[in-house]
């Protein structure tokens, strides 16, 4: 649509998860509000290879299953841990999951996308793409009260702006909120879409028609804190890396360098067998968790999703889309609220943060605020899985005619072979029920 000097209600910045369900709730709420793009439609400049897990969009829409571009249900999802030559998987398959209201399933970012910000737009939101919000305006109070975009005469105005552009975020920085980038907490996350024909796809991982499956990794990263991950969707693959900037820094070692050793993995390469080389991508990811989110509201403006930190990097679960939408939608509820009280000053949208307080964004994250930490500390990193998987070949390895070994006495042999301290790993074991209480 053509962008003029126009009075919004409110005007979010960035059509991503955040974006549109923040839109989505304010076209709800009746206001009038502009849903700023970047790219040449919602999606067009995502990255991802991922899982958008079901229950957040039971507040999009009434059986949302039916409408939504889904690759394939997760119906498998697996943890595994790698060391250059060995691997242990934790395998966990549910047909529970392969029908409604279903748990997760594997989308393109440019179809969910594009689909999200549809609903905000039938809700009556007015999308406006190609266009780049440059700086925020403000009054000489210096109250926020819109945004510039890089189109001639291309102000937007508005009480309220919802700041949901991503990492890094240029709005947050100009408000004074989100510091300066800070490499101890990000992760940069590399990632490869390999086509393989349907069919070979699904026999190769044991999936039915429709039937997806997730692997999350550990100890695939070489001597980088980090992880790794495996999504099926229709006919492609989606392997990747997610790497701790510091250390990747550090190393001198290239992300796509990384890549390509855990494609050769002898646990991975059978999988990846004869696919083609569609796409690769790279991404900043926010993973400083709770404890370093920024401030969340100031006069005129809210942070969602990436903007506000909102991923939540805990091992078990590496969870961003759905943590952007529910943020979103609590931002643009926020807001609606503040609009009809004539209060958008920090004081009226402080309830923000606690309305997040009283849902699963805030409250995961919260408890879960020393999983990031222990998850990349350089045990679990490094030493652990190498204990496991030597400690299990060691279990599984048939010696007759010596007796099977006791466990207990196992285990003590194969920690001091790998040089780790039964007191560390107890130490360690502790903590690890603390992160995940």
């Amino acid at each position: 649509m053509p962008v003029d000097e126009t009075q919004f209600d409110a005007v979010v910045v960035g059509a991503g998860p955040a974006g549109s369900a923040a839109a989505l709730e304010l076209a709800r709420a009746g206001r009038r509000v502009a849903l700023l793009e970047r790219g040449p439609f919602p999606g067009s400049k995502n990255v991802y290879g991922g899982v958008v897990y079901g229950r957040i969009l039971d507040e999009v829409a009434e059986q949302w299953w039916s409408e939504v571009p889904v690759q394939r249900w997760v119906t498998r999802r697996s943890t595994m841990m790698l060391t250059p030559t060995q691997s242990i998987s934790v395998d966990f398959r549910s047909q529970d999951w392969s029908g409604p209201p279903h748990n997760g399933m594997t989308t393109y970012r440019a179809d969910f996308d594009s689909w999200l910000a549809g609903k905000a737009v039938g809700a009556g939101a007015e999308l406006i793409t190609s266009t780049v919000a440059t700086e925020l305006l403000r009054e000489d109070t210096g109250r926020i009260v819109g945004v510039r975009t890089d189109r001639p005469d291309g102000d937007l105005c508005a009480p309220v702006v919802i700041a949901c552009d991503g990492v890094n975020s240029f709005l947050a920085k100009s408000a004074g909120l989100l510091p300066a980038a800070d490499a101890e907490h990000h992760t940069l996350g590399v990632k490869e879409t390999l086509a393989l024909p349907r069919g070979v796809l699904e026999d190769r991982f044991g999936l039915g028609p429709d039937d997806g499956l997730d692997i999350e990794m550990v100890g695939c990263t070489g001597p980088i804190a980090g992880g790794g991950f495996l999504y099926t969707n229709k006919e492609t693959v989606s392997i990747g890396l997610v790497l701790a900037l510091s250390d990747l820094a550090r190393s001198g070692r290239r992300p796509e360098e990384l890549l390509a050793e855990l494609k050769a993995h002898p646990s991975i390469a059978p999988m990846l067998r004869g696919s083609e080389l569609k796409e690769y991508s790279a991404h900043l990811i926010p993973e400083g968790g709770y404890d370093h989110m920024p401030r969340l509201a100031t006069d005129g403006l809210l942070l969602a999703g990436d903007a506000a930190g909102m991923c939540l990097a805990a091992g078990i679960w590496l969870e961003g889309v759905n943590f952007a939408i529910g943020s979103g939608l609590v931002a643009g509820r926020t807001a609606a609220r503040a609009l009809d009280r004539g209060d958008v000053t920090a004081a009226g949208l402080a309830q923000y943060r606690q309305r997040l307080a009283d849902t699963f964004v805030l409250a995961d994250h919260r408890r879960l605020r020393r999983a990031p930490g222990f998850v990349l500390s350089p045990r679990v990193q490094h030493e652990y899985p190498g204990l496991v998987c030597d400690f299990l070949q060691h279990l599984f390895t048939v010696d007759n005619p010596e007796p099977k070994p006791r466990l207990g006495a196992l285990l003590r042999r194969t920690a001091r072979r790998r040089g780790i301290k039964l007191t560390d790993l107890a130490r360690d074991a502790l903590a690890g029920m603390r992160a995940f209480r």
